[in-house]
């Protein structure tokens, strides 16, 4: 069942307001020495991830409320996580203030397309195979972050022609690494996540999202076989990171919001 919900009145609207002003300030320019920024960086994941919470609806409803702004707002939310335990000992003020915007926009979005009630007695898999399923896009977002940064380093080293070590202070070899660990764990976690759903009662094979999700899976293997066998680096590494990202968004939170927002329709 999909909800028209009064934003007033939805769950975690309240921590919403709190968590969105709290990443505002994260995003202010400060010098790099100062440490508030970092704080309320921290203070509004915190207050985001309870505003997660609240906003499956847990009591309220005989399921979970489950869409694709709450999907967009958790990935998110875990790929701050990240940035802020590499903060610590990288600061990316540039990405601190991109990542606390991202945020921002996509709590408030939550809260106006909160999704729909699933029930969760239908399978005992379900709940295994969302939760592993937002992991993976959580951990594949962190790496399209360290990506983006490979990238630009990589257009820096052709305008200036120079050879570029480090990005941020971040040797450039261990940010390449630290990228394709997060690939390589998405691609784990993907995995269980897709054997988890054939494992369900409910699994179709033909449906776009299935065929999506498995058009992005093979990119991932394919783009993690390619840097083993063939050494892909750079460009052409991210190219593929970024059409897996892509199919994968189209998978799951594309087809809900088409079903959410354009058509109004419940999904099966």
């Amino acid at each position: 069942m999909i909800l028209s919900v009064d934003p007033l009145q939805a769950p975690g609207f309240g921590l919403t307001v709190v968590g969105a002003l709290a990443y505002l300030v994260a995003a202010l320019p400060a010098p790099i020495e100062r440490r508030w920024p970092a704080q309320a960086l921290v203070a509004a994941w915190g207050v985001h991830g309870l505003a997660l919470l609240a906003g499956l609806g847990l009591g309220r409803y005989e399921g979970l409320m489950i869409g694709f702004a709450p999907a967009l707002s958790f990935t998110v939310w875990l790929v701050v996580a990240v940035y802020g335990i590499e903060s610590r000992l990288v600061p990316v003020p540039g990405v601190r203030r991109v990542l606390a915007l991202t945020a921002m926009a996509l709590m408030v979005l939550a809260v106006l397309f909160p999704g729909e009630v699933r029930a969760v007695a239908h399978s005992r898999w379900a709940p295994l195979h969302w939760v592993l399923g937002l992991t993976s896009y959580g951990l594949f977002g962190a790496a399209v972050l360290h990506a983006l940064l490979l990238d630009a380093a990589d257009q820096r080293m052709r305008d200036k022609r120079a050879i570029v070590s480090t990005v941020y202070g971040m040797p450039l070899l261990k940010l390449e690494r630290m990228t394709f660990r997060f690939v390589e764990a998405g691609f784990v976690v993907l995995t269980l996540a897709l054997a988890v759903g054939m494992a369900s009662p409910n699994w179709r094979w033909l449906e776009h999202k299935t065929v999506l999700s498995l058009l992005g899976w093979a990119t991932f293997a394919a783009l993690i076989i390619g840097r083993v066998w063939r050494g892909w680096r750079g460009r052409q590494a991210t190219r593929w990171l970024y059409a897996g990202t892509l199919l994968m968004l189209l998978a799951y939170m594309g087809s809900r919001f088409v079903l959410e927002v354009l058509l109004h329709k419940t999904p099966g």
